[in-house]
């Protein structure tokens, strides 16, 4: 799961060393913890519970927190291949919300009948000691790329406000909740369910996890997927933003010319590209309002309307569609662009994603020209959508205080198990090259593409989903080169949900 956007409220030596020799903490062994399990809740039967791990694991004896962990167990236990290890991604979505007791996997999915499906919310996360800042701090965000050298200098100081008092609610954790350290939790999760091997399904940021894991303990991988990837060597913050905007814009034309070809679409008959650029022309001048209440529609809450329909085209085109010409008519039935009403009395706010991704990410940016210049640039490379709605991945840590802990490098995996890496064509979230370049950066890879648009392929495609079932449970990869069809919306649809257009985009 990644998504960020616009409001973002929400040791290269050093890494290569601790893959290359492992701390003395670690353990290979089979024998599990004693744990103490209860009922997740939900409507499947789960099991949840807590590990100790430490804050830091530098200091493995010194300061612990609990790190939930959840459990659903082999429906067939006769036939049970082991214990596989599932991440939706965020960073910062909790892994106990999302298949524990969000129904994620059905009680007839081949891998709910052979595997104990297990998962965690990441240190820094719900209930793993979450990340906690100021709520009152958190609605102030930046709500759009700067505009101005003032606007950057704010920019900068709020977030070395914010993380400052982030780190003051949050303790010492606030400075470790790095992807190094989530991968040691995750093999920490496997020594005490009693696992010499794991395997592990991981989509959008949990790919990140996967892949590090890969490489810091390949003797400890059974089999993995890693759905929709991160590319945690790109060190670029202008190649960053490039590769995501053109997968932005290639999905939108791909939206547009299923208009053209759809009777279902409530665009059809009319040219998508001409009648959304007349709405950016409007929204860029200040002059375009919802119809539902009459509130201006800037251009940056006119990407998102966008940009979130991408993820899963076969949930959410149609209802694009017509919320695309409700808002070209003024018609009042279009939903509106406000944001949800804050809960009441909430003090504090979780921010687990920009903790995490700033110790995950250094980027190099010189000053409020470096950005102008990537702003017109990236205009010039999409002239529909101008530009990725992840800029926020980018401006959210520039002034950041904690260090990063773990930068960006290329992989190096060492086994000779087979790692399926899927991708999509046209992913808003983790653009095709992204997970081409994964591939590449990992010798026993094999690459599954399907050639739709959409975030997440164990979802979006049957196809992709029956190759990555078989591989998980007969350890059997599809042949070199295999490429699964796009599928394409049918039917029409009228609203979008709110909860599908997240106010914060995240990977995943």
């Amino acid at each position: 799961m990644r998504r960020m956007t616009a409001a973002m409220a929400a040791l290269i030596a050093g890494a290569t060393a601790m893959v290359a020799t492992p701390a003395t903490a670690e353990t290979t062994t089979a024998k599990p913890a004693s744990l103490s399990w209860h009922d997740c809740g939900g409507t499947q039967k789960s099991d949840c519970t807590t590990i100790k791990v430490p804050v830091d694991w530098a200091k493995p004896k010194g300061t612990t927190f609990d790190l939930a962990v959840g459990r659903l167990p082999a429906l067939d236990p006769k036939h049970r291949i082991g214990v596989l290890l599932v991440n939706p991604g965020g960073p910062g979505v909790s892994g106990i919300d999302y298949y524990m007791t969000g129904g994620f996997f059905k009680d007839d999915n081949v891998l709910r009948q052979r595997f104990d499906i297990v998962s965690w919310d990441p240190r820094g996360v719900e209930r793993s000691h979450p990340v906690q800042c100021s709520q009152d701090l958190l609605g102030k965000a930046p709500t759009d790329f700067p505009n101005s050298a003032a606007a950057y200098k704010s920019l900068l100081a709020y977030n070395a406000e914010l993380g400052a008092d982030c780190r003051a609610h949050t303790g010492p954790l606030f400075d470790h909740v790095d992807t190094v350290s989530t991968i040691r939790d995750m093999d920490a999760i496997r020594a005490a369910l009693g696992e010499r091997k794991l395997s592990y399904l991981g989509g959008s940021y949990g790919t990140q996890i996967g892949q590090q894991y890969a490489e810091r303990f390949p003797g400890r991988v059974r089999a993995m997927t890693i759905d929709s990837n991160m590319d945690h060597s790109i060190t670029s913050a202008y190649r960053y933003l490039e590769t995501a905007t053109r997968d932005f814009e290639s999905s939108f034309n791909a939206f547009a010319d299923w208009c053209a070809r759809t009777s279902g679409c409530a665009l059809h008959g009319k040219d998508v590209r001409a009648l959304w650029d007349g709405l950016y022309a409007k929204a860029e001048k200040g002059t375009l309002t919802d119809p539902a209440n009459g509130a201006k529609i800037d251009a940056n809450a006119l990407r998102d309307v966008a940009f979130s329909p991408m993820y899963r085209p076969g949930e959410r085109w149609a209802a694009l569609a017509t919320r695309l010409a409700a808002l070209a008519n003024g018609n009042p039935t279009a939903r509106t662009l406000a944001s949800p009403a804050r809960p009441a009395h909430a003090d504090l706010g979780e921010n687990s994603y920009q903790a995490i991704w700033c110790q995950d990410w250094k980027w190099q940016v010189s000053g409020y020209s470096e950005l102008q210049r990537y702003r017109k640039s990236l205009a010039k490379i999409a002239p529909h959508t101008r530009m990725s709605q992840f800029w926020s991945d980018i401006t959210s840590c520039l002034g950041w205080p904690s260090k990063v802990t773990n930068p960006q490098h290329r992989l190096s995996v060492r086994t000779s198990t087979p790692i399926l890496v899927t991708a999509s064509k046209y992913d808003v979230a983790t653009p095709h090259v992204w997970s081409t370049a994964v591939a590449k950066q990992i010798p026993s890879a094999r690459l599954l593409q399907y050639d739709g648009v959409g975030h997440g392929d164990y979802r979006n495609s049957p196809c992709a989903k029956g190759y990555i079932e078989t591989y998980l449970t007969a350890l059997k990869v599809p042949p070199a080169g295999t490429h699964c069809a796009a599928v394409w919306p049918t039917g029409a649809a009228t609203t979008i949900k709110a909860a599908e257009e997240p106010s914060r985009p995240v990977h995943s």
